[in-house]
């Protein structure tokens, strides 16, 4: 029994010093037990059918076509980034007595600039002369200070960023080279793409360089991510991990479907649960990037909100999908168009529309200057409007001065009642919620939690007869009945330029 375990512990300890020499160290002793080698095939053993054999074969020659094809195309992208910090340096002013401590360099307002290295991947998708374009993420590649981009042969070019986008996080880098032999994939339509659909994930995750790996659609139209993206997305089970951000998604045909971009982990690392930008929603940016440097969005003016099938029942339009106006911005062309604050947009030239997402996505795609059509649910009255496109400048639609009214009028249910301790079931009307800073509402005092008991001295006891009394076209000024404290005010009048 000494002996045994004796040998035990040698094994354990051999294994704790090298787990790479375990089964050396670990071997049995002949006679100890039965020893099978690999080479020897159990008498159990069932031969694999050739018409199985000749399947599987056929799948691993498609993904070795697929590597093959598309990995040239694929690059690394190595990234610094420099940003300065102010901090506070106890030796300023005895430099010459104590000398830098941490060697960074101070200018005259006391920051410093510090660096931080990064990879990502990236996908060559273009080439015009001796310019190559490569498509990664803004988060890859966005605040870059140098980029380096390496080649699936690992030559390594200098690399310079043409564009970038934080709202759709795709980013657009190029570098020079007289090889006019360089690998560019081929772009597929991801519209096509459907659940069930084999996909590989291509890119250096954890800086594992030129990596594949392989798995299936797990859905598309997904959304979810803290980046700040307004993409849908398409969902994945190929590992992806830190790294592949970048990267491309593709297709059995060697066509790039998706820009792999974020997982969802409680680890850190893969779950199976990756995300790509359709490649859809990229392709007009390419083109942006290259003749202006960034991408323009087309811009109608209203602050959209999801809500619940509580709130469309308070507003009167029963089930139908769509996204809410909460809000629309004074003198802009949703307000010129006839577009008013409280309605429901259910569709944009005659497409349905399902979500807030998509309307901001077929919305920001449109030219400036193109007239579209919407329409929307104002309570049970289905309208249509025709809007003129303009270009999405963030001076304007930061504006809060020009955002009515500045809040979200929310129904006053039961719930609510308890929240803002109204003991009063007398009081009807609904409730100031998400005032804007700067806004109307701000100018008028308004404060969330107050109570709209009525419109221009009109009673209102839900959020649709809110948003009718509401109405711009029939008011050149607004003022509210507000309940608060136990105290009924008026407010004083807004009135509307137009």
């Amino acid at each position: 029994m000494k002996d045994i375990t004796k040998k035990v512990l040698g094994c354990v300890a051999a294994a704790a010093f090298s787990f790479g020499f375990l089964a050396l160290s670990c071997k049995a002793n002949k006679g100890s037990a039965n020893v099978a080698f690999a080479e020897t095939a159990p008498k159990t053993a069932v031969p694999i059918p050739n018409d199985s054999i000749s399947v599987t074969q056929a799948l691993q020659t498609t993904f070795r076509s697929i590597s093959s094809q598309v990995l040239p195309a694929v690059v690394e992208v190595d990234v610094t980034e420099t940003t300065k910090v102010k901090t506070y340096n106890p030796f300023k002013g005895f430099e010459w007595f104590f000398g830098n401590p941490d060697g960074n360099k101070e200018d005259d307002d006391g920051y410093r600039e510090y660096q931080q290295t990064g990879l990502g991947s990236g996908v060559i998708v273009r080439r015009t002369g001796k310019t190559n374009y490569v498509l990664t993420n803004n988060h890859v590649a966005g605040k870059a200070s140098s980029i380096k981009i390496k080649l699936n042969d690992e030559r390594e070019f200098e690399g310079k960023l043409v564009g970038a986008d934080e709202r759709m996080d795709i980013a657009l880098v190029s570098f020079e080279s007289d090889d006019n032999t360089i690998a560019i994939a081929k772009l597929g339509d991801s519209d096509n793409v459907q659940q069930g659909d084999i996909v590989l994930a291509l890119g250096s995750p954890l800086g594992y360089f030129a990596s594949v790996t392989q798995g299936i659609v797990s859905a598309t139209g997904r959304s979810g991510t803290q980046i700040g993206s307004i993409s849908d997305f398409i969902q994945t089970d190929a590992s992806i991990n830190q790294g592949n951000s970048g990267g491309p998604l593709v297709n059995i045909y060697g066509e790039v479907i998706g820009i792999n971009t974020w997982i969802a982990s409680q680890s850190g690392g893969s779950q199976g649960l990756g995300f790509s930008i359709p490649i859809n929603n990229i392709k007009t940016a390419i083109d942006q990037f290259i003749n202006k440097g960034k991408i323009t969005y087309g811009w109608i003016g209203v602050s959209l909100i999801d809500i619940s099938q509580e709130y469309k029942d308070e507003l009167g339009v029963g089930k139908q999908t769509g996204a809410f106006a909460a809000e629309v911005f004074l003198d802009s062309p949703a307000m010129k168009g006839g577009i008013q604050a409280g309605d429901f947009i259910v569709a944009i030239n005659g497409e349905n529309i399902k979500s807030v997402d998509q309307l901001i996505r077929q919305v920001g795609s449109i030219p400036a200057g193109q007239t579209t059509k919407f329409t929307v649910m104002r309570g049970k009255n289905k309208l249509d409007f025709t809007v003129k496109i303009e270009e999405r400048k963030s001076e304007v639609s930061s504006d809060n001065s020009k955002l009515w009214p500045g809040f979200v009028a929310s129904p006053l249910t039961d719930d609510a009642r308890k929240k803002i301790k109204l003991e009063n079931k007398n009081v009807k009307g609904v409730i100031i919620s998400g005032v804007q800073e700067k806004s109307p509402a701000a100018a008028l005092r308004l404060q969330n939690g107050d109570v709209i008991t009525a419109v221009n001295d009109k009673k209102i006891s839900s959020v649709q007869e809110f948003y009718q009394a509401l109405d711009l076209s029939k008011n050149k000024e607004i003022w509210f009945d507000v309940y608060s404290e136990g105290h009924t005010i008026s407010t004083g009048k807004y009135k509307i330029d137009k």
